[in-house]
């Protein structure tokens, strides 16, 4: 009986094919996940152009006066600002984009990741 902790294998030799195989399958399967966020771009910015919509019917209405009013009004124009820039970018330039955002503002950047974490986290837990 052998004994386990012996190490009778040895690997193949690697001729580096391998590793531009595998950098290349990576390749094709991020242009497959581009290309079906892509295909949803539209879709995602005709409902962040309802959100904002809706938003701005009852901006008006909302409770808490003329401050949550602006306020209001001020958040359905930056959501169809967001609504028209998903809808002309590609992924690749807005993955740009946030590349730049995040070296810019790191700090902002990790308190928003933190904030939308807990959002989510909440939202899930509800459900």
């Amino acid at each position: 009986m052998q004994n386990p902790t012996s190490t009778d294998f040895t690997p193949p030799e690697r001729s580096g094919d391998g590793d531009s195989q595998a950098e290349s399958r990576a390749t094709e399967i991020g242009r497959r996940a581009a290309a079906v966020l892509d295909e949803k771009r539209d879709a995602v910015a005709r409902k962040i152009d309802s959100a904002a919509s809706q938003l701005a019917e009852r901006a008006d209405s909302l409770p808490g006066g003329e401050k949550v009013a602006n306020a209001a009004w001020a958040t359905a124009e930056a959501l169809e600002n967001a609504a028209g820039y998903v809808r002309d970018q590609d992924i690749e330039s807005m993955l740009s984009d946030l590349g730049k955002i995040v070296k810019k503002h790191p700090g902002a950047t990790l308190l928003t990741v933190a904030a939308l974490g807990f959002v989510l986290a909440r939202a899930i837990s509800r459900n």
